[in-house]
Order: structure tokens, then C-alpha cells, then sequence
């Protein structure tokens, strides 16, 4: 009797999962339900297909939705079945998916700017390539592309409900495109190259300032400068007062105090703004489990959890940056090569001030500065001019070759006495 009940309840069960991993009893409420209940055709379509979106019948939904759009162009549904196929190749996944959506999105933001429903549709687009970012040491494509599609909801759509939520993100996406730059710079610092390392800690602190290791970075950009000889002395200097000033709550405020007390340099008072900020930030940080760092490793993604919760995000893209160390090119520099060429100044040069330089002859009496006569039939003084043209010059570079005109022939003629002569007959007279 045990035996039968407890079958029973383990074949219930079976069933049960059975059914769930079939997607019988799934259903995923759909976002953009439309309230209006009308037996109209359009509308019949339209919840249909959102019933098969719910219940993950993605290719039938998106079927149904292209009907309701190919036969009724003129419904008030069009906006809300375009953004359900973009929401279904959402829902569905996958590179192809991903892509199929993305460009769904851009194509109703084109065709329906004014909707509310366009700054959902371009924070979905954000959160396509949030999904498909990479860890700090792989392609960061995902990531660049990220930030700037949600710079781009917060310039077009900056009163949109969904503008505090963008911000955040870029706040995480922030925090990952400054955590690659930070283990650049640290394996820099570590290697001892110190003019690549304060190149990119230097761009990465001016950028990422919410970064939630900036601190650490300009402490390691300070000690860069440091060693890189007494010419950059002053940047080290400004590198740690940063520290003290914009991040009072820090770990490195007191070694970087050290630091400007040993050069006798002035400390700086630290910014009521930024240690309000670093108040906000300690109460409200997000605590990490006890098998976070376990599970991240497994993870795709990079690691978020510590990014800022308040303060603006960088409004600009991370530019390509100079080392300070490079010297930059004078303005005017005469040198001789090994193998005897003069290098002409960059600016100044006579090609700078006769821009007709190349077109003057050779041996013409032409001052720099002044216009060069061109190339032409102009004689140059000390050469020979050309003699006169032949009367028999044809104008295309050709002689008239004069013909030849042939003697008459001599004619026999009989005289009175029969005798014969030959007598040659005189030309005809020219007209």
C-alpha cells in the first residue's frame, strides 16, 4: 500500500516536471499588454500572438503579428505589433536573436520617435549588448557599444521613466571599461614601465572618476610619475592631493598625505561633495555573497557588483591618449640625415611661402615670395628664341610637302618637206 502511494506521488511528479519543461504551465507576462477588450479583428490577432509570446511560441507570434500588420495597415495596433516582434526575438535569445531584436528596436524608434514606448525600446537596446559584454580582459566591442546606446537614451529621452535605470547601467558599464583599463595600468606599474603606466592610469582617472578603484589608480599614478624623474615631479604631487581632495574616505587618503608631507607640499582640504558621495556609496554598496566570487568565475559577464550608485556618469567616449614622456615636435627643425639630405623645416619652407615653387624653370630669376611664371612657350632670359615659323607650317606640328610638277612629253611632228621632228609643247598657263 506504501509502495502504490508513494509510485503514484513520484509519477505526479514526473508529470509535473515534465509539463514545466515543455513550457505547458510557463507563462511569462507579457510587458506591453493592451487594456482596451474588443472583439475587433486586429485586436483578436494581437492577443493571440501575445499569448504564444508569453508562452514562448516565438515564430507563431511573430507570424501572427505580421498578419495583423500586412492586412490591417491602418489598425492602431501597428506600433504595439512592431514592438512585439522586437520583444519576441528579445525574449527568444541568442546571437541571431539578439541582433533580430536590435534592429527591430532601431526601426520603430525610426518610425515612432514621439511614443513613449521609443525610450523602451532604446533602453532594450542597451540592455542587448549589457547581456553580451565580456570580462575586462576579452572583447570589449559589447561594452563600447553599451555605453553608447545609453548615452543616447539619456541625450534624446532624458525625462524618460527609464532614464534613472540607464544611468545605472552605465554607471556598471563604466565600472568595467575602467577595470580593463586599471590592469593595464597595473601590470605597467608592476613591470616598471612607467611612462606606458601613467599614460593609461592618467586617462583613466580624468574619465572614470566614479570608478569605484580610481583611488588605488591615482595612487599608482602618482608613484609612476614619481619615478620617472624630477620633470614630473609636480604631477605625482597633484596625483596624490587628487586623493586626498576627491576621495577623503579612501584607504590610500593617508599614505598619499605621507606622500605630500615628504615632498612639503600642500594638503589639500577634502570636497564636501565627494565625501557625501563616498557616505552614500559605503551605506548603500551591495554586499557580496559568500560564493560570489566562485560563481563569477563561471560567469560571462564582467564583475559589477561594485559600481557606483550615485554621482554622473562620463557623458564621452574614452579617447586614445599621448604618454607625457613623448616629446612633441618642434616647430621649425633643420637636421642633416646620415646620408647628407637637409629634412626642410615643417612650416616656413619655401614650398609654405611660393606655392608655385615647382612650376618655375629652371635658371628663372624668381625671388621666394614672389609668383613663379608657369611652364608656357615663354622664353627664359639666356635662352635662345625659336626661329620663325616655315610659310609651308600647317599649324598641326606637320610640313606641306610641295609636288613635284612632271615635264610634258615631246610630240613627233611631220614638216611640209615630210620630215620629223620632235617638239616638245609648251605647259599651259596657270589661272
Amino acid at each position: 500500500m506504501k509502495f502504490q502511494s508513494f509510485r503514484s506521488i513520484f509519477c505526479i511528479v514526473i508529470a509535473a516536471a515534465a509539463m514545466l519543461a515543455t513550457g505547458g504551465c510557463v507563462r511569462h507576462k507579457y510587458e506591453n499588454p493592451i487594456g482596451k477588450d474588443t472583439k475587433q479583428p486586429d485586436k483578436v490577432l494581437f492577443d493571440k500572438a501575445v499569448g504564444d509570446i508569453e508562452r514562448g511560441r516565438y515564430e507563431v507570434a511573430r507570424i501572427t503579428l505580421q498578419t495583423l500588420m500586412n492586412t490591417y495597415d491602418t489598425s492602431e495596433f501597428m506600433a504595439k505589433a512592431k514592438l512585439a516582434i522586437a520583444d519576441s526575438w528579445f525574449r527568444e535569445g541568442g546571437t541571431h536573436g539578439m541582433a533580430q531584436a536590435e534592429a527591430e528596436y532601431k526601426d520603430f524608434i525610426l518610425f515612432y520617435p514621439t511614443m513613449e514606448e521609443a525610450a523602451e525600446a532604446q533602453e532594450k537596446v542597451c540592455t542587448i549588448h549589457v547581456k553580451q559584454m565580456e570580462k575586462p580582459d576579452r572583447d570589449d566591442k559589447h561594452a563600447f557599444k553599451a555605453e553608447e546606446e545609453c548615452r543616447l537614451l539619456l541625450t534624446q529621452f532624458p525625462n524618460s521613466k527609464f532614464a534613472p535605470q540607464v544611468q545605472q547601467l552605465l554607471r556598471n558599464i563604466q565600472e568595467a571599461l575602467a577595470e580593463k583599463e586599471m590592469r593595464v595600468g597595473t601590470y605597467y606599474h608592476g613591470k616598471g614601465s612607467h611612462p606606458a603606466a601613467a599614460n593609461r592610469l592618467q586617462a583613466m582617472t580624468d574619465q572614470y572618476v566614479l570608478y569605484s578603484k580610481a583611488d588605488e589608480g591615482l595612487f599608482m599614478l602618482g608613484d609612476s610619475y614619481g619615478k620617472m624623474g624630477p620633470k614630473f615631479k609636480q604631477r605625482s604631487l597633484d596625483s596624490y592631493a587628487k586623493i586626498v581632495k576627491d576621495y577623503p574616505l579612501s584607504p590610500w587618503t593617508d599614505a598619499a598625505k605621507k606622500k605630500l608631507t615628504a615632498a612639503e607640499a600642500t594638503i589639500p582640504d577634502a570636497d564636501p561633495v565627494a565625501l557625501a558621495r563616498m557616505k552614500y556609496e559605503r551605506e548603500n554598496a551591495t554586499k557580496a555573497g559568500m560564493t560570489h566570487n566562485f560563481w563569477s568565475t563561471f560567469k560571462r559577464g564582467p564583475d559589477m557588483i561594485a559600481a557606483a550608485k550615485s554621482g554622473t556618469p562620463a557623458m564621452a567616449s574614452l579617447k586614445p591618449t599621448i604618454p607625457v614622456s613623448v616629446p612633441s615636435v618642434a616647430a621649425a627643425i633643420t637636421a642633416t640625415t646620415d646620408l647628407g639630405a637637409t629634412v626642410l623645416p615643417a612650416t616656413g619652407g619655401v614650398l609654405d611661402t611660393n606655392p608655385d615653387a615647382r612650376q618655375t624653370l629652371p635658371g628663372s630669376p624668381v625671388k621666394p615670395g614672389e609668383p613663379a611664371t608657369a611652364v608656357t612657350g615663354t622664353a627664359v632670359e639666356g635662352e635662345k628664341k625659336p626661329d620663325a615659323l616655315p610659310s609651308n607650317y600647317d599649324g598641326k606640328g606637320a610640313l606641306i610637302k610641295k609636288k613635284k610638277e612632271k615635264s610634258p612629253k615631246k610630240v613627233t611632228v611631220k614638216t611640209d618637206s615630210g620630215a620629223k621632228v620632235e617638239v616638245k609643247p609648251q605647259a599651259a598657263p596657270k589661272q
